[in-house]
């Protein structure tokens, strides 16, 4: 509805619609859409305050959503008619419910996103997290902007640190899991940094396991699968509780000698070259040289990430393939894409590593190797507990839906902590700060959600979309408004964040509201109620792209 006010009065400009500026809806004396005329002054050489009577004066007939043209200082404001623009607003938003804010901007393009990309020896772990977090909640804005979005997943289930957990297993394991199978699988790979790592022979038994792999030996073969099925089983049940969704995975296993292919071929064709020690190489230049393939034949990430893209473009024939993967790896994928160019490949250019920083704990930065990681389900089960203790002690909600609600809470803590966050930047996750029901948080958030539903069941009147007569009504109804652009340029920047930030301004606006406006048994009840039911719905819609599920009491 905002983009029908702004076609209007870009209509009354014509020519300066560019030179427009957006609303601030804390700042409505500004206008709520603005022509600053600084720049028609360094042309015309007048002042802008004589330039923006000019063009004020010079608009005498309104369309039905602007109410006022004024001109104030340097800008020509215009004003939105809130008599017409809320009701409609609200009609809208009503009435394409869960689809406000959608739209056809990457209308028949096919997006892949991959994430998180796991290794099988060893459970998934906070870092996994915020790359859920982003590959999901990307996947879910892009979809909810017409993309066709395939969600895929590679699973590092081959190479040295896999032999690390299997040598451990070997010399120091029998018998099946008994705790849940990935973190059964991760305690060996824990053990062989305690034990085993820096011993005289390690290093080789490695290197001879791993080569004994590719060259199919059965024994090994034999412990490999058994250990990968015990971690991808325990994997995938933290991806079905933290709501990862992958509509294909594809296993390294399974194409790491078609990337042995990709380089034998590059290296008769001259692309490649083979250094003093029988490495197959390529120098990048300012780069750096980058083995491909290792003198004993086998093979290095970059290898199977050649051959995964070739397949992936053969198969889902993207327009674009986002890669979810951290700060850490930017180097290795500069060379990727840098190697896809030379070798030609007709989709190197619609590669994109969606790069993000580290999550470091108040105690410093977590080092798997050495056990000091928080485990995904370790952290979901202790915010779950946390949550239903809080709950416990506001009291108020029966115990048989303490459990339920305070998983919701739990993973909406989680996950929005680290939504508001831009990708780029490394963050400290501070699991107290996360749960908090005040300030900038998940539970925050939900609680708006709550708070609102709670007026809405006290209802005495049905909602009816009509004239709002309160600025903070209005300010709000603004800010729904926005919705859909906030959408589009978290799909364009590929930033969660803005949906975050977005959720949490409109939650700040209309907790300011219920705490100074009278909603139920007043005459304004129905088109009060008729606001409060598309906050709601706006604040859904922002949760569920952020893979959050809403609650309906707290």
């Amino acid at each position: 509805m905002f983009d029908e006010f702004r076609k209007q009065v870009e209509g009354l400009v014509g020519e300066y619609k560019r030179m427009l500026e957006l609303p601030n809806v804390k700042e409505n004396e500004i206008g709520d859409l603005a022509l600053p005329c600084f720049y028609l002054s360094k042309l015309q050489h007048r002042p802008p305050q004589e330039i923006a009577q000019e063009i004020a004066a010079g608009i005498t007939k309104l369309p039905p959503l602007v109410k006022e043209v004024k001109a104030v200082g340097s800008y020509v404001n215009f004003y939105i008619n809130h008599e017409k623009f809320a009701p409609m607003l609200i009609k809208e938003i009503r009435g394409k419910a869960a689809r406000y804010g959608s739209s056809e901007l990457g209308k028949e393009s096919i997006v892949a996103v991959e994430s998180p990309g796991p290794n099988t020896n060893k459970p998934l772990h906070l870092g996994h997290i915020r790359n859920m977090l982003l590959g999901s909640s990307v996947a879910n804005i892009l979809e909810f902007t017409g993309y066709d979005v395939v969600r895929v997943d590679v699973v590092n289930d081959r190479g040295v640190h896999i032999c690390k957990s299997m040598l451990a297993y070997k010399d120091f394991g029998s018998g099946a899991p008994d705790k849940k199978s990935d973190h059964f699988v991760g305690d060996f790979y824990v053990r062989f940094a305690s034990e085993l790592e820096g011993k005289p022979g390690t290093e080789e038994r490695l290197r001879k396991m791993l080569v004994d792999w590719e060259e199919g030996d059965k024994d090994v073969r034999a412990l490999w699968k058994k250990m990968n099925g015990w971690a991808v089983d325990g994997i995938k049940q933290t991806y079905k509780r933290f709501g990862m969704k992958i509509d294909k995975a594809y296993y390294e296993s399974e194409h790491y000698n078609d990337g042995k292919k990709i380089v034998t071929k590059g290296l008769k064709d001259d692309v490649f070259k083979k250094d003093e020690e029988g490495n197959i190489i390529i120098d990048l230049e300012d780069l750096g040289k980058r083995t491909l393939l290792r003198a004993d034949g086998t093979s290095v990430y970059i290898t199977q990430d050649l051959a995964l893209a070739e397949k992936r473009f053969h198969e889902l024939h993207m327009k674009k393939m986002i890669y979810v993967v951290a700060e850490e790896q930017a180097d290795h994928f500069r060379a990727l894409f840098r190697i896809m160019e030379i070798l030609k490949y007709p989709f190197a250019e619609n590669c994109y590593h969606l790069s993000y920083g580290m999550v470091n704990l108040p105690e410093g930065k977590m080092k798997s190797r050495e056990g000091t990681v928080v485990d995904a389900d370790n952290l979901m089960d202790e915010m779950r507990d946390m949550a239903a203790e809080k709950i416990r002690q506001r009291g108020g909600m029966k115990e048989e839906h303490i459990s339920d609600t305070a998983e919701k809470i739990g993973l909406a803590s989680i996950k929005y902590f680290i939504a508001k966050f831009d990708p780029v930047k490394a963050i400290t996750y501070d699991p107290k700060a996360s749960l908090e029901f005040e300030g900038d948080t998940g539970p925050y958030v939900l609680y708006t959600y709550a708070r609102a539903n709670s007026i809405m069941k006290k209802a005495t009147a049905s909602p009816a979309a009509g004239v709002l007569h309160e600025k903070l009504e209005n300010d709000i109804v603004m800010k729904l408004s926005l919705f859909p652009s906030a959408v589009e340029r978290a799909a364009n920047e590929l930033r969660p964040s803005i949906i975050a930030n977005y959720v949490f301004e409109l939650a700040s606006m209309f907790n300011e509201y219920y705490h100074s406006v009278k909603v139920v048994e007043t005459e304004h009840e129905p088109n009060r109620l008729a606001m409060v039911a598309a906050v709601m719905q706006v604040l859904e819609n922002s949760l569920r792209l952020l893979g959050i599920d809403t609650v309906k009491e707290m």
